[in-house]
């Protein structure tokens, strides 16, 4: 069942083994022999379809997950996959020292993968709803607790719609062009339209002509929508993305009805080029979420896909995200090591409870017993 090996697949099982250098012996016995071993070996590092209730998904993941920390899921917009979406961002220097301590899962939208085969006739594509309800299974079949979230358009509208629906699953959001309600841009346009192989193709060339000024980035995306996208497929992602239903999301009055408001939970980065046609959507957005855990980042000098354009910006600002969420990255000999903050304090609480009670111990005859309480009591 497990004869398959290769390149990526032995440095995911180097990484296996060095995720069990962390552990004691015994627990590297317990681990090594777990569901969970083969589960990071025969998944972490592979592209995969993954069943779930609404159809297959394409995933593709990096790295293997670190111990309790969360993932980096992300998702992509209409008219792109993962690679030509994120492949600019994952692959800059300083997005990939962080990385190194995150596994990530790309996942692509149902038919939008390189090379994805025509839906049969009359097949129904999932709602942007049940695209969300998608995602649960994923994370379940992969074992994985939570997730830090990077989305695009109608990718940020979809993990927020399932940060909504689980929010015990979602850590925090990094939401690009996000828009909250019903109806945009890209919408009215495709409504004007029959949506069909050739328009789509010519809706999407005005849509990045919108996002970019840089003519060589038109002519890119243009090639990539017309050539490595199936169009029938992509007609199907539009228009569920046309039918989209507004998320509803209320900004809580503090003290009055925090518990009770539909809104995200989690920490919120929203990210919009200052030229991008999607920054009304993304302020309105905003408004709509809860201030305390919310930032609005407009980037200069940048268009609608702040990932490919900007990526050493966006890298920057995503790092100060994850480490308001309480991840600290520290440089030593060029490595970027990263520990929970929590861990960190019980560490150093610890160790100084140690260092008391011991010149207690050298000056006066007491028990060890407030010692062992005062452990006991830091572990928990």
């Amino acid at each position: 069942m497990y004869a398959f090996w290769g390149n990526e697949t032995e440095s995911v099982f180097v990484l296996c083994l060095a995720e069990m250098k962390e552990k004691n012996p015994i627990q590297q016995l317990f681990f090594f022999y777990s569901d969970d071993f083969w589960t990071l070996l025969e998944f972490w590092g592979n592209e995969h379809d993954i069943e779930t209730p609404h159809g297959v998904l394409h995933v593709t993941m990096r790295g293997v997950p670190k111990g309790n920390r969360p993932i980096i899921l992300t998702y992509h917009d209409i008219g792109l996959n993962h690679k030509s979406c994120f492949n600019t961002l994952f692959n800059y220097e300083d997005m990939q020292e962080i990385t190194q301590h995150f596994a990530v899962v790309h996942v692509d939208a149902p038919g939008q993968q390189e090379g994805a085969p025509p839906f049969p006739s009359g097949y129904r594509y999932p709602t942007m709803d049940e695209l969300a309800e998608m995602l649960p299974s994923v994370l379940t079949q992969l074992k994985v607790n939570s997730v830090i979230g990077i989305g695009v358009g109608a990718g940020a509208y979809i993990l927020t719609r399932f940060a909504l629906n689980n929010p015990s699953l979602v850590e925090g959001l990094v939401l690009i062009n996000v828009d909250p309600c019903a109806e945009g841009w890209i919408d009215w346009a495709a409504s004007k339209v029959s949506i069909s192989t050739s328009s789509m193709t010519r809706i999407f060339i005005i849509y990045e002509k919108r996002k970019f000024y840089n003519q060589e980035l038109i002519q890119t995306y243009r090639l990539h929508i017309a050539q490595d996208i199936n169009q029938d497929n992509l007609a199907l992602f539009c228009g569920s993305y046309q039918y989209r239903r507004d998320l509803e999301i209320e900004r809580p009055i503090v003290g009055l009805n925090e518990d009770t408001v539909n809104t995200l939970t989690c920490p919120a980065l929203l990210v919009v080029g200052d030229t991008s046609p999607a920054v009304e959507a993304v302020v309105e957005c905003n408004s709509r979420l809860n201030p305390t855990k919310t930032t609005l980042l407009k980037m200069a000098d940048c268009g609608g896909l702040p990932q490919v354009v900007q990526p050493g910006k966006l890298a920057e600002a995503f790092k100060y995200f994850v480490q308001g969420m309480g991840y600290i990255f520290v440089k030593k000999d060029s490595t970027c090591m990263v520990k929970q903050a929590f861990r960190l304090y019980s560490h150093s609480f610890v160790k100084k409870t140690k260092q008391k009670h011991k010149k207690q111990r050298r000056h006066k005859h007491i028990s060890r017993r407030p010692y062992r309480l005062a452990v006991h009591q830091a572990r928990l």
